[in-house]
């Protein structure tokens, strides 16, 4: 039996302070959770209002706003379970709730904290994940089957592929794939799940698909301000302890952005003559991406590299590729979360396969002592791990792209089934006052009706 004689009364253990739990990890888990729900909200909701035309701010941002809260009562109902519960199958938990309050306050699969504090943690993934899908569908997506694709799409979806690659009983994890933080889970999901969804759903007007002018650039700035620095939390938090790990992923997810962005304002200026701040931001955007993957299990130098990746592939496909192909040129993706997600994160999953060092995986990962990047499997003399690891990679993204085409594709076709996937066109000339009879600014008299009495 421990003897805890020694130890100052704060810390001694009691009821409310099990001695399997850590404060300062439970703490800090909190913390993390806590910025990746601002990443949401109200990162994503002013993000989305400020980047499209005025007449879609009060939409764009209730598609964000409304899945967040969807996402949640769906999470502790259903969907962690499936998640994270006990193996059913090789790529889905068995159905359960995450609501008693005895299993609430046990300790979770991994890390000093209880449950609940993993509930919530994982439940802010979860809903950033559908919430990035909403960017690819703005302007045009009826509400309604928004409200409907939601928890589908989360319990069909997200689910498997978050219990195939983070579950410890996951098909995926056990072969050993690395994704540090939602490089696959969340980034090349939504990617993929979005540029579906849009097909499905069909384009804007085409007076909107010409001309689609944010109505507010500096409130869209603080929305990927939010975004920026809550991804602290988001890397951060995922080793799940205070340990120097964790400030590595850090420091690495800033690098990375840093110079994504650095790079992708000077791919526009060389080309464009113009530093376009909506540039920036998108440079931005797939630097975090792009080292979400790696964050923890790559060193500085890496997390440059990829930067100047992120920087430049995704500007390629967005500025060059997209305007000679057919098909990207016929999908309507909004906010353009093919590139920024879905071509990021397959090159994040690439390069963390090329790049992860074997030391940090071991801090990472623990027992998982056969991860090796690549380039480190040449060094150590290991280069049968470093080509397996390549493969795995690319095995992941294959899975994650599949199961997202299908589940997508078939959640839409049953939405379909219930409510209209687009707006009419009258609704879309109209906007915001014709899905929610409110507007977003109240202009030379616009807006000024009593909202009470419009219900």
């Amino acid at each position: 039996m421990a003897n805890y004689s020694s130890l100052p009364s704060n810390l001694l253990p009691n009821e409310s302070n099990p001695d399997w739990m850590n404060k300062a990890d439970n703490a800090w888990q909190l913390v993390a959770a806590t910025m990746v729900g601002l990443q949401s909200v109200p990162g994503l909701i002013i993000l989305y209002g400020g980047a499209v035309k005025k007449k879609w701010a009060v939409n764009s941002a209730f598609m964000a706003l409304y899945a967040f809260a969807s996402v949640l009562v769906c999470w502790v109902c259903w969907g962690y379970t499936l998640s994270f519960g006990k193996k059913f199958i090789p790529i889905w938990g068995k159905i359960d709730v995450a609501l008693e309050q005895e299993y609430l306050m046990e300790q979770a699969f991994s890390g000093a904290f209880p449950n609940s504090t993993m509930v919530f943690f994982q439940f802010v993934f979860a809903a950033i994940t559908v919430i990035l899908i909403a960017g690819a569908l703005l302007g045009r997506m009826n509400f309604y089957a928004w409200m409907l694709f939601v928890p589908l799409w989360l319990t069909f979806s997200y689910t498997f592929v978050a219990f195939s690659i983070w579950s410890l009983e996951g098909w995926l994890a056990v072969k050993g794939i690395i994704d540090y933080s939602g490089g696959y889970v969340i980034h090349l999901s939504s990617g993929v799940a979005g540029f579906t969804a849009a097909y499905w759903v069909g384009p804007r007007l085409t007076k909107d698909r010409e001309r689609f002018p944010p109505n507010n650039i500096i409130l869209m700035l603080a929305g990927a301000g939010l975004l920026w620095m809550g991804w602290t939390g988001f890397n951060g938090g995922d080793p799940y302890s205070v340990s120097v790990d964790a400030s590595l992923a850090v420091l690495n997810t800033h690098i990375c952005a840093a110079t994504s962005l650095l790079t992708w304002v000077f791919l526009d200026i060389v080309v464009f003559r113009k530093a376009s701040v909506i540039g920036a931001v998108q440079g931005m955007i797939t630097g975090l991406v792009c080292i979400t993957p790696a964050a923890g299990v790559v060193e500085g130098w890496a997390a440059i590299v990829m930067g100047i990746c992120s920087g430049s592939i995704p500007w390629f496909t967005m500025m060059v590729v997209h305007k000679r192909s057919e098909l990207l040129q016929k999908v309507d993706d909004t906010m353009a979360v093919f590139h920024t997600h879905a071509v990021a994160g397959c090159l994040g999953g690439i390069l963390t396969g090329l790049f992860a060092k074997p030391s940090l995986c071991n801090l990472f990962y623990a027992k998982y002592a056969h991860y090796v990047g690549f380039f480190y499997g040449f060094s150590e003399g290991r280069v049968h791990a470093g080509f397996r690891q390549i493969g795995i990679q690319l095995l992941g993204i294959v899975f994650v792209v599949g199961v997202n085409v299908f589940v997508t594709s078939l959640v839409c076709l049953v939405v379909q089934l219930f409510f209209p996937l687009r707006m009419s066109d009258e609704d879309m000339e109209i906007g915001d006052n014709a899905t929610h009879g409110e507007e977003a600014y109240a202009i030379w008299g616009d807006g000024d009706k009593d909202a009470l009495n419009s219900y």
